[in-house]
């Protein structure tokens, strides 16, 4: 070998050499700023696909790694919007490198407490809206905050409802998951879910959302505030206490309230009204308050709630006087059901199964609503820390049945007890 090519071959080794060091520099940058977010979108997978004749979306599972900024979200104050909401997913999560996606609409769901006969306490759950792709998202992000189950519309991230999850942006776009819970539960046993009210009448659109504006207080939009009470509450009590210190914004023009519960069987409905205001003049939602009812407290409801120990939600406002009749209450005949399926045992129900039974009769397909469907049913066991959830009311197709526990860690398959 002549000298010329032994310093070609030098030259040629040490250039090889820098690329490579820099390529290790690199991917050891890029892990070091996303590997928690690295992690995450590797976790993301199919776990039923969807059935369009069925309006079934597909159904995915997430494992999050590491606390997805929850805790820097809080410590700027929260935000007033989807749009700032937006902007501090992307910054934080992308380093702004994409702009990511958050949206709400129409929910019109169901959900009531119960006790299994073994005397375990139960949080059942219907999310209706219409053919989407969801999200079974699992968080475990130490540092005081607790691990949780959640069900996630993808749509509310931007997923287009008519395909399924695919490609790396869109995954990385699924990152947002975590800050638009539905209903969950965490390992303290605390469950909750969020449901429209369809409050005031605007003139062109379906709702008015509360839009709380005390300077006092920082802010948080609705599914943020579920996001919070599953990583910080250990009971209803502390849950309560949490959502007393925000103002609340709800989003896209649309209204909620919300139920949670715990283990010790203690359960509350959060909703925000205007003192003296009727479903006819509650258009301003700056004015409404916080207004908490219990379920060991809420006689002032009416004579069935009183007597119940189980507590039960649908769409409408619970307090007295805001309707001029039941005609006005949206979701009013589920709500009637309900009791009814409930109060035949005194709110006590065999298992699991059997308050999903409870959930298939107002499911849907079974009530006939629309032209919208069941998106999930599930059954919290606050007492075991457990999640049975059924796709799309397939309520006896093992492909559609999941159990997690929240002990354990593990998501798996079941099929319907005999």
């Amino acid at each position: 070998m002549t000298k010329t090519k032994k310093i070609v071959l030098r030259v040629v080794s040490i250039v090889l050499a820098v690329i490579l060091v820099a390529m290790i520099v690199l991917v050891s940058v890029f892990f070091g700023i996303w590997h928690n977010e690295f992690s995450t979108v590797t976790s993301f997978k199919m776990l039923r696909d969807r059935n369009d004749a069925h309006k079934d979306g597909a159904v995915y599972t997430m494992k999050v790694s590491g606390g997805f900024y929850f805790d820097d979200f809080l410590d700027q104050g929260g935000v007033k919007n989807d749009p700032e909401l937006i902007a501090f997913i992307s910054n934080k999560i992308t380093r702004g490198l994409m702009d990511m996606g958050i949206k709400e609409s129409d929910i019109g769901c169901a959900s009531f407490t119960a006790v299994a006969e073994n005397g375990d306490k139960l949080f059942a759950r219907n999310y209706d809206f219409a053919k989407t792709n969801v999200c079974l998202t699992l968080t475990d992000p130490g540092k005081g905050r607790h691990a949780s189950f959640s069900t996630v519309d993808l749509n509310f991230v931007g997923m287009d409802t008519e395909k399924n999850v695919e490609g790396l942006m869109n995954k990385i776009t699924c990152l947002a998951a975590p800050f638009t819970p539905l209903d969950g539960i965490n390992d303290a046993g605390v469950s909750c879910g969020i449901y429209m009210t369809y409050q005031g009448e605007p003139e062109n659109n379906n709702a008015v959302a509360t839009d709380q504006n005390d300077p006092n207080k920082p802010d948080i939009t609705s599914t943020t505030m579920l996001r919070m009470i599953l990583d910080y509450a250990d009971d209803v009590d502390e849950a309560v206490e949490l959502v007393k210190k925000y103002n609340l914004h709800d989003s896209a023009n649309t209204s909620f309230h919300y139920m949670v519960a715990d283990s010790t069987g203690k359960s509350a409905i959060l909703e925000w009204v205007a003192a003296g205001e009727t479903d006819e003049t509650d258009n301003d939602g700056t004015k409404r308050e916080l207004v908490v009812t219990y379920n060991t407290g809420d006689e002032n409801i009416g004579e069935a709630e009183g007597s119940s120990d189980f507590q039960w939600i649908t769409n409408f406002i619970i307090l007295p006087g805001y309707y001029a009749s039941d005609d006005d209450k949206p979701g009013v005949d589920r709500y009637n059901q309900i009791y009814s399926d409930l109060s035949a045992t005194n709110g006590i129900v065999k298992d699991e199964w059997a308050a999903m039974d409870i959930l298939k009769t107002v499911g849907r397909r079974s009530w006939g609503e629309g032209n919208g469907c069941t998106v999930h049913s599930v059954v919290y066991n606050l007492t075991k820390k457990t999640a049975l959830w059924v796709s799309n009311e397939n309520f006896n197709d093992s492909t559609a049945i999941y159990q997690y526990s929240l002990a354990t860690k593990q998501l798996k398959s079941v099929s319907r007890k005999a």
